[in-house]
Formats: C-alpha cells, sequence, structure tokens
C-alpha cells in the first residue's frame, strides 16, 4: 500500500516557537505523513500539511505513540493554562463591594446593578436613557423577531429618520439589538422585555448554517461582523441563562469562529481563514471571551493565535495596534488593548498604560461611536482618573444627544463615520446604549 508523506514543519508548542519534524502513523503502520500538530478538540486531533491543508483525525486511529504526543501535548497546554481562564471570566469573580462570588455575567443581575452603577459613575439620568433605548429597540423589531437596519418598516413606518442602507445582514442587525436588552438583565426567560429577547434569539438559531466545521452566522453583506455578533448574543444569553436549549448553537458557533480563524496569522476579517483585520478580530474575540464565561469550549490553539495576530499589528511595544499592520489607530487601538486585557496584561504593564493615556487624551469622538464603544471598554476596566474623566464626558454626552419627542424619542444617531452610515439609527443606539450600561455589563477585569 503507498504511503503519503508531506514535508512540514511542527510546532513544537503552542506558545513556543521551537520547530522539529514529526512523523505521524495510523495504528496498522501503513499510512504515514508529516505535519504539523495543531490542536486537539471532541476526540479529534488536527494537522496541516506544508501545503496548509487541514487534516482532521479520529485520535483513536492514530497510533499509540502517537496518541501519547497528543496526550503530553494536551497536558502542557492545560499547565501553561488558558489566557481565559481567569478570575473574572469563566470562573465566579469576586462583587466589587461584598467581596462575595459573583458567578460569570451575575453583575448583569437586579440586585447588583443598582450598587455597580452608583461605584463606577453611572446615575439615574444614564440608567432613564438606557429604558429609554430598550422601548425604541423593542418597537423596532419586527414580526419574525428580528432587526433591520433599515429600521423603517414595521411599527415605525418611516417615523425615525437616519435609517441605516446596509442591506441583507439580519443576522448582524438583530444580534446588535439583542445585546443591550442581555446587558440589562433581560433574558429570554425573565424581565420585562422577555417575549422582545426570545423572538430575536429565535430568530438566530433559526437562522444559523450548521456546517461541516460548525454554525455559520456569516451574511454576504455583513460578512464575519455577522457572525461574531451573532456569537456573543447566543454566548451571553447561554451564560445568563444556563439554558442547554443555547447550549449546543452557542458551541456550534464558536466551532466555526475557530474554523474562520487565519491559520496563519490568527486573525479574522470578512471571509472565512482571511488574513485578519483588527476591527473583525474584535467581535470575534469576545465572541471567545463569551463563550468561555458560559463554559464552553475553546481551543488554547486559539487564543494563542489571537495573540500572535495582535503582535503582528501592535506599535509602540504593544501600546498602538494598527487595522492590519503596526499603526496607532485609535479604534483598533482601544481593541487591541481591551484584548490585551482580557489575555491577562497586569495592570502595571507599561505598554497597557500608556495606551489607556493615548485612549483618554484622544478623547470622547462626537462623531465615531464604534471608538467610542471599545474605548469606553478598555478605560473602564483601567479605571482611575483617565475612566473617570472619560466616563463623566462620554455619560452626559449620550444624555444629551439621546433623541427626546416623536417616535425617534429614546435613540441616537451620531456622527458620520462608516459604520454610522452603514448601520444607521439602530446601529448608534446598540452601541450607545451599550456604553451606557458598561457599569454593570461586565465583571471588572482590575478589581
Amino acid at each position: 500500500m503507498t504511503r503519503r508523506i508531506v514535508t512540514v514543519i511542527f510546532t513544537a508548542s503552542v506558545f513556543s516557537t521551537v520547530v522539529l519534524a514529526r512523523t505521524w502513523t495510523d495504528r496498522s503502520g501503513e499510512f504515514e505523513v508529516e505535519a504539523e500538530y495543531v490542536g486537539y478538540k471532541n476526540g479529534k486531533v488536527r494537522l496541516k500539511s506544508e501545503k496548509g491543508k487541514s487534516i482532521t483525525v479520529d485520535v483513536q486511529r492514530l497510533s499509540q505513540a502517537d496518541q501519547e504526543f497528543v496526550a503530553e501535548k494536551r497536558r502542557i497546554a492545560d499547565e501553561e493554562g488558558n489566557p481565559f481562564n481567569r478570575s473574572g471570566l469563566n470562573k465566579s469573580v469576586k462583587a466589587l463591594e461584598t467581596e462575595k462570588a459573583m458567578e460569570g455575567l451575575g453583575c448583569r443581575e437586579p440586585e447588583h446593578r443598582a450598587r455597580l452603577l452608583a461605584k463606577f459613575g453611572g446615575t439615574m439620568e444614564s440608567e432613564a436613557a438606557v429604558a429609554l433605548a430598550l422601548n425604541w429597540l423593542a418597537k423596532h423589531q419586527r414580526e419574525d423577531g428580528s432587526w433591520r437596519f433599515d429600521h423603517r418598516e414595521g411599527e415605525c413606518k418611516g417615523r425615525c429618520m437616519n435609517h441605516g442602507n446596509l442591506d441583507g445582514a439580519p443576522n448582524a442587525s438583530t444580534a446588535m439589538s439583542l445585546l443591550p436588552f442581555l446587558a440589562a438583565g433581560q433574558t429570554h426567560s425573565r424581565g420585562e422585555f422577555k417575549s422582545t429577547v426570545r423572538a430575536g434569539l429565535e430568530f438566530l438559531v433559526q437562522n444559523m448554517k450548521e456546517e461541516e466545521d460548525g454554525g455559520s452566522f456569516y451574511e454576504p453583506r455583513g460578512t464575519m461582523y455577522s457572525h461574531g455578533l451573532a456569537t456573543i448574543a447566543l454566548c451571553e444569553a447561554c451564560a445568563m441563562t444556563g439554558d442547554m436549549n443555547l447550549m449546543k448553537p452557542a458551541q456550534l458557533a464558536l466551532d466555526y469562529t475557530e474554523f474562520a480563524q487565519d491559520p496563519d496569522g490568527g486573525g479574522w476579517r470578512y471571509q472565512p481563514r482571511q488574513t485578519g483585520d483588527t476591527s473583525v478580530f474584535g467581535w470575534q474575540f469576545v465572541a471567545l471571551q463569551t463563550g468561555r464565561i458560559a463554559g464552553l469550549e475553546i481551543a488554547n490553539e486559539t487564543l494563542a493565535g489571537a495573540e500572535r495576530f495582535l503582535d503582528m499589528v501592535q506599535s509602540n511595544a504593544g501600546a498602538r495596534y494598527g487595522y492590519t499592520t503596526p499603526a496607532s489607530g485609535p479604534a483598533t487601538t482601544a481593541i487591541g488593548l481591551l484584548s490585551r486585557i482580557h489575555l491577562g496584561w497586569k495592570h502595571e504593564n507599561v505598554a497597557l498604560k500608556s495606551g489607556i493615556e493615548f485612549l483618554s487624551e484622544t478623547g470622547v469622538s462626537k462623531k465615531n461611536m464604534y471608538f467610542n464603544y471599545f474605548a469606553t471598554q478598555a478605560l473602564f476596566h483601567y479605571q482611575g482618573e483617565w475612566w473617570k474623566t472619560w466616563n463623566e464626558e462620554m455619560r452626559d454626552y449620550l444624555v444629551d444627544e439621546q433623541s427626546k419627542d416623536g417616535h425617534q424619542a429614546g435613540s441616537w444617531f451620531v456622527g458620520a463615520d462608516h459604520g454610522s452610515r452603514r448601520g444607521g439609527r439602530l446601529y448608534c443606539t446598540s452601541l450607545a446604549t451599550l456604553i451606557l450600561e458598561s457599569y454593570y455589563r461586565h465583571p471588572l477585569l482590575y478589581p
């Protein structure tokens, strides 16, 4: 029987740069292949040939020596630890005043929200703005449970201005609309808007396309942005409720996120497995984080790849980040720093401090809600005077700019950046609401 031999360099470990050649053999000894070990998941070993072809094989089909090799690699990976396996994420976290354990996204529960709101700088006015925004979003849900960036259909009947022009991305627009409800502690099983949330989640689950590599929310117009956003929404709902009916679609979505990662650079972009950019990367990375909070499976190799991508686009020793190459874009820097915080950078890290200072000096944007959204999260976790100054301006600006009259009451349309033009009033309202929910949306990572 002819043996297949392909030459490739084997990466010695997930986080190592030492490389060795390795030959893999099946149990019969008849077949062998030289390939790179990529990872292990659900009883399957992932390999990569020198031409970049992905090879997946049941671990039980490998020789005893190869099985022992895989077991050792898994043990080493466990000892090195997952970057997300830290206080505040998939483990229970400390309630910021009581020092008692509060699991996952328990900070969104009513008994914690008021305390966290006061502690981190929210006000009665900012919470009133959140309530108005949720009402506006609920009124613009379509009968099938979805939302559209062109919000004029349904009850609105064109009464709200500044609709988005991005058609054909209902997964993205539905997920963006669900996230503010979930951040406010509203789920499909409890809360004033539980029927709204349930209908939105059902729409997403029904729209998921099950493929060989997982469950996809990819849309030609929304691209991998749609997948990242929808995956976050499913994982948040799963984490908040423990609903077993959501665990399978959420895990399938995460599986597809891992499949879609650029196998070389470690990032994500518009198309699956394309060389990454920091913007699309940000949403996929948050999806992975949220999946960890929900107790779902994420391969260590995926997170190692994410770190590799950040290393590739960083500048100023990690204080700034570019889009696809090293640079100093404000929004991309905010995404990069937020990701580094989640990956375990210490509060005293010099590059982190320098980057946070850069965001603070850049200041609240009156035109770019995308930058405001990610910068708010990074500054929130860092805290200190930079957070206090940023929060006061950001909070009061949003409260003042929220529409107060007519059918638009409770919504926002801010700026003229690319996202605002494409997503319109619904996009701006989602991001503005999530910013005003920052005080209790996620556990503080530097308590």
